[in-house]
């Protein structure tokens, strides 16, 4: 259990903490939540450097953090260094315990041969020979393929590299882990994969995010800065919202009071504070004045305001694809894209990371023409472009006024800084220069720079990766009011289920529109890598059912024409070696092949219903362990129990589900050499 008692922090001189107190246990999946400079990475740096990890050090001025001694931390870093280690290596680093056992072993020259069984014996303890597996599958989840594998870290792009950071991050065996910001750089489908992930992980999870779905599906806690405090709320962020906005409605209700009531005492004490017969009554007053806690209004606190303006002038359609070819060097990766965008187009794309979405919004944007069929634009279009490119040509010497002022000619300076301060650039951020801003920052004045032109036609590649809650939000409701049209894509689920009227799905080449919503294109994404899953398994059996085949066929030729009175001869090229057998031949063969297969399909029906029983155990501990009372001190000793028994039944489960694989892999071998 981490506790947190009176706890105060000051950094720079400004105190960012005061008073905070509040519990977090095992298991627990909690969402950091806060405005930018609250201070959620110092609550960060402070867990890391009270277990003794972290480049920054952060000290207490009051109170007390105490965290369990044998705890291990795992930290996602913001940055990954350019490296030669190869990716897998890179990942496999994140488990400290294997890595450091498995170099051992890969080089016994210093190693006494008792040593060497006690490594051995350690390694088997922590089932080191599946860990290059499970590190396989997290970097398939995250979205790398396996040819990517041995590439050097080097080679990979920054956002790439941050997904490797992650992997790496996921390989810890933790007890806390600590996300900050993990869905950045990640597209839907890795984003699903990683919730899946967190929600099964055991130990305790504190996430920073600005993604609200990616929250509502993950967290069960909020632990939300605001004004020095540090609130712990039950439930996810949709609840902690409800919740929120109710207690600042009782704040608000309590500060007007508490107003009013200074002012009646206020009064009382200007009128009789000079008459002695009231003296008294009014140093009284003085005092309860003095003695009443300060409360703070509730203020609206969203520092952003935007709209778009109402587009000058649109004709219908605006862009225009028909039966078009695209893709790169004469190399189609999309073909017979039909995509017609009308005034009131609000497409949504889907599709699974390389599918070929950023290949289509680069077309419909005119930066990639098409290689077959047609491709037309409206002579009133006015497109508004968004994208990560966008934002790198950013002039890195101009200010945001200085920027605006070219597009807005003699526009009065007054107007153009009230325009900017509508996306929270204020004060000395208006004539600061944009290689000192921020990623948000930058994706913040390129959307004001975008705005201001008046577009009819948005086109969005994924505009919310550095934008936080509160401008994702407002960027949300300034898309509702949009008069012109949308091409969006995102991994927020929550922006696309609120601006788009229609999904399209870019998949296999194609692009069609998707029948359904963002959760069942969720659901869509889990049935296609299922099946990319058993692909993968089953492909690197096909040489050896190809093997099978050809000797049972063979064999059984052989026997047809020992026992006929003709000889077989050997098939045409283009003939099957099809032996025809008789009725009973066929039925003695099945039930040989049922006898010989019997042995495994027990196996596998056995599995299936000790799998089928650990489900159920596994069921009834969750609802125990949602017991809030579980995590009280005195039940401390239940809870552990209750916690170790949930870790070996999932690695009971683990090992039925591999034993499973196993078998089925067996019986599809057996049932092909039948063929």
């Amino acid at each position: 259990m981490i506790e947190f008692k009176d706890v105060g922090v000051r950094r720079d001189g400004r105190e960012l903490f005061a008073g905070a107190s509040f519990q977090l246990h095992p298991g627990h999946k909690v969402g950091l939540t806060g405005n930018n400079g609250t201070g959620k990475s110092t609550l960060f740096a402070l867990l890391l450097t009270r277990m003794g990890t972290g480049d920054t050090e952060v000290t207490l001025d009051r109170g007390e953090v105490s965290i369990p001694d044998s705890w291990h931390v795992a930290h996602m870093a913001q940055e990954v260094g350019a490296s030669a280690q190869t990716a897998i290596d890179y990942v496999l680093s994140g488990d400290e315990q294997w890595y450091e056992i498995n170099a051992a072993l890969n080089d016994l020259s210093s190693v006494s041969d008792e040593q060497i069984g006690v490594l051995h014996q350690q390694f088997d303890e922590i089932d080191g020979y599946r860990t290059p597996t499970k590190a396989a599958q997290i970097m398939a989840g995250l979205g790398f393929n396996t040819n990517q594998h041995e590439l050097p870290v080097e080679g990979f792009s920054g956002g790439w590299r941050m997904r490797l950071n992650l992997a790496k991050t996921l390989m810890s065996r933790a007890d806390l882990m600590l996300l900050d910001e993990p869905t950045n750089h990640l597209d839907l489908d890795a984003i699903l994969w990683l919730e899946t992930w967190i929600n099964a992980f055991t130990g305790l999870v504190i996430v920073i995010s600005h993604d609200q779905t990616f929250l509502d599906n993950t967290v069960g806690h909020i632990l939300h800065v605001e004004q020095q405090k540090i609130t712990l709320y039950t439930g996810n962020y949709q609840q902690f919202i409800r919740t929120r906005h109710e207690r600042m409605a009782q704040q608000q209700q309590a500060f007007e009071k508490q107003e009013a009531t200074k002012a009646h005492l206020d009064d009382f004490i200007r009128r009789f504070r000079a008459k002695a017969s009231k003296a008294k009554q009014a140093q009284s007053r003085i005092k309860q004045l003095e003695r009443m806690a300060e409360l703070s209004p509730m203020m609206a606190d969203n520092p952003f305001s935007f709209r778009f303006y109402e587009p000058a002038n649109m004709s219908s359609p605006l862009i225009e694809l028909t039966d078009a070819d695209i893709g790169y060097s004469d190399t189609p990766l999309l073909y017979n894209a039909n995509v017609q965008v009308t005034p009131d187009t609000r497409i949504g794309l889907l599709g699974m990371n390389g599918a070929g979405k950023s290949t289509l919004v680069k077309a419909l944007v005119g930066e990639l023409s098409v290689l077959k069929g047609s491709y037309k634009v409206s002579d009133t279009l006015k497109l508004g472009y968004f994208n990560q490119h966008q934002m790198d040509i950013l002039d890195p010497k101009a200010t945001p006024i200085e920027m605006l002022r070219r597009l807005a000619g003699k526009t009065s300076d007054a107007m153009l800084r009230s325009f900017l301060g509508s996306f929270d650039f204020r004060g000395d951020r208006i004539d600061t220069i944009s290689e000192l801003f921020s990623g948000g920052e930058r994706a913040r004045l390129t959307l004001a720079l975008i705005v201001w032109q008046r577009p009819n036609v948005l086109v969005l590649d994924e505009p919310t990766n550095h934008l936080d809650l509160q401008m994702r939000q407002a960027l949300t409701i300034a898309l509702q009011g949009f008069e012109g049209a949308v091409v969006l894509v995102s991994h927020d689920r929550e922006l696309i289920a609120n601006v788009c009227d229609e999904l399209y799905l870019v998949h296999d080449g194609q692009i069609d529109e998707f029948d359904g919503d963002i959760s069942d294109y969720g659901k869509w994404l889990a049935e296609k890598r299922k099946q990319e899953n058993s692909t993968d398994k089953s492909s690197s059996k096909k040489k050896n059912k190809k093997a099978n085949k050809k000797f049972v066929s063979r064999e059984t030729a052989e026997g047809v024409s020992n026992n006929s009175s003709s000889t077989s001869k050997a098939p045409a090229k283009n003939e099957a070696a099809q032996p025809t057998l008789s009725k009973d031949a066929l039925r003695k063969m099945a039930a040989e092949q049922r006898k010989l297969t019997a042995p495994i399909r027990r196996d596998i029906e056995n599995t299936e219903k000790a799998l089928a029983n650990i489900d159920e155990q596994l069921m009834a501990l969750e609802e125990k362990l949602a017991n809030t009372q579980l995590y009280e001190e005195s039940r401390k000793s239940d809870l552990l129990v209750l916690l170790n028994e949930q870790t070996a039944l999932q690695q009971q489960h683990s090992d039925n589900e591999e034993k499973l694989l196993l078998s089925m892999t067996t019986l599809e071998e057996m049932e092909a050499g039948f063929e």
